[in-house]
């Protein structure tokens, strides 16, 4: 008796040993995929397989296709033939089709190496968020955050970080006894290179809320080529990895809007302006849009989903340009004859006159009103002036001028703009005329060279950019690193024989 009790023992323990050895395969499969074993998909890309014998994987594609195929013939008694198959498969000519013997594999050991490969690694978990939606904290403490990144544009700054902290504490309570909480979309009107996007990019990744940002200028009317207007939160979704939950707590930057103002003067059919602020008014003011999943346009082949956007947060940006003559229009009006009268050249040489703009000055650019109704907050973004622009070189956390610091420090040599050479770069950018987006065009263009002959000779230590040299009146000051005597460079040509 006891000689039995003790091999139990050592089979319940050769058990419990094959048990442990399976959970150890099986914590290793997920390494691998299944290919299908006809079209050589692995499983990510056709999906479900059908696991035969011998380990044989076929995708749901591959076999519906086979069985279609053979459902054509008479194989009731062509299978159970095997000399029959063998000859088939020596002589057949039937279109698409062979007979495979799956026991010719019986003795390969099982799948071949060539079906399973390697799963792609997933993405590394993502930087904790420096705020949470659902603790949301208090606007000044998100416009601080916001000064870390954007410089200037104090009053923007202020009117997104309460409408953002309005927004997401109606989200995170969903209603306050009987009263329901309207959405406060935001209109964002400044011009070019005055910081926008890059403003709305900045908040989206502090909240690390899902961010869809879109260009009007492609959407029209549905029936039509182009966009239909729901392909705005089909892009939300998206970025939100087909999470329905987390996409309808998201953001939609919708980029220049301006673009689908209504054409003046015109005869034919508004298909790509007023029909698409028409389009656009329950989306901005919330309800449940069928959106297609994977995909920017509907079709019978992709799968629809429903997301609502009542908490969805809107924000529209364009340059409305031409803006300032509308403007001074209705300014002039109010011009009086005498002493103390107002000239009409006064709000000509006004940079921030884009600040006064009105509701009624949107209408007569083309915004309808019912659109501009459901964009309750505009806000205005100044021109950036050269002391801006100077500070938004060397200020923000992640500044221009810290990237070129950071690849040259790779290198083992410092790099150092003088107040003078900032100054230089500024006056450049602004007789371009285009914002922001003007300066690193211009240090692109001034530190080619010096990108370029730098590796050259590892005895560069330090490198000092000056007004000079922008103003290409002389070059750069450069120290060795045996000497401690900065010495002036010549431009471009002569550079290479330092």
């Amino acid at each position: 008796m006891s000689d039995n009790y003790e091999n139990n023992d050592e089979l319940e323990n050769k058990d419990i040993n094959n048990e442990d050895n399976n959970d150890n395969k099986d914590e290793k499969k997920p390494e691998y995929e299944d290919v299908c074993f006809m079209c050589r998909r692995p499983e990510s890309k056709a999906g479900k397989m059908f696991h035969l014998p011998n380990g044989i994987c076929v995708c749901d594609d591959c076999m519906h296709k086979t069985m279609d195929t053979v459902s054509q013939y008479d194989y009731q008694n062509l299978l159970n033939n095997p000399t029959l198959m063998n000859e088939l498969n020596k002589h057949t000519n039937m279109p698409g089709f062979g007979f495979m013997d799956f026991g010719d594999m019986q003795n390969t050991g099982g799948i071949p190496n060539s079906q399973k490969i390697k799963k792609k690694k997933e993405k590394e978990e993502k930087v904790k968020p420096e705020f949470d939606i659902h603790n949301i904290p208090a606007p000044h403490k998100i416009k601080a955050k916001l000064d870390d990144y954007v410089v200037g544009q104090e009053k923007a700054k202020k009117i997104i970080s309460v409408a953002v902290y309005n927004h997401y504490k109606r989200v995170a309570t969903g209603t306050m006894d009987d009263i329901e909480i309207e959405k406060s979309n935001i209109l964002m009107i400044g011009p070019t290179g005055s910081g926008k996007t890059y403003l709305v990019k900045t908040l989206a990744r502090l909240l690390d809320v899902p961010l869809a940002i879109t260009d009007a200028t492609s959407l029209t009317e549905a029936g039509y080529i182009g966009d239909d207007i729901e392909s705005v939160v089909s892009k939300l979704l998206a970025a939100a990895d087909n999470d329905i939950e987390k996409a309808e707590q998201g953001i939609i930057f919708i980029d220049e809007i301006d673009k689908i103002a209504k054409k003046k003067n015109t005869t034919s059919r508004d298909v790509s302006g007023e029909s698409v602020q028409q389009g656009m008014l329950k989306l901005l003011e919330g309800a449940d849009v069928e959106v297609p999943v994977g995909a920017s346009s509907k079709n019978a082949m992709v799968p629809l989903t429903t997301v609502n956007t009542r908490n969805i947060l809107f924000i529209c940006g364009g340059a409305f340009p031409d803006m300032e003559e509308i403007i001074k229009q209705r300014l002039n009006k109010q011009t009086s004859i005498g002493f103390d009268a107002d000239l009409k050249d006064k709000w000509d040489k006004d940079p921030d006159l884009i600040t006064k703009v009105t509701v009624d000055d949107l209408k007569k650019f083309g915004m309808i009103p019912e659109f501009l109704g459901r964009l309750p907050i505009i806000c205005t973004l100044q021109g950036l002036s050269k002391d801006m622009l100077v500070e938004i070189l060397k200020e923000p956390k992640n500044a221009i001028l810290k990237q070129y610091q950071k690849l040259l420090a790779l290198d083992e040599v410092k790099l150092d703009f003088d107040d003078d050479a900032l100054y230089a770069i500024a006056e450049k950018a602004m007789e371009k005329d285009t914002g922001a987006r003007a300066l690193r065009a211009i240090i692109e263009e001034f530190m080619l060279d010096i990108m370029y002959e730098i590796p050259k000779d590892e005895n560069i230590g330090h490198v000092t950019i000056t007004g000079d040299y922008i103003r290409g009146k002389g070059g750069p000051m450069i120290e060795i690193r045996s000497e401690e005597v900065p010495k002036a460079i010549p431009m471009k040509e002569d550079f290479t024989e330092v």
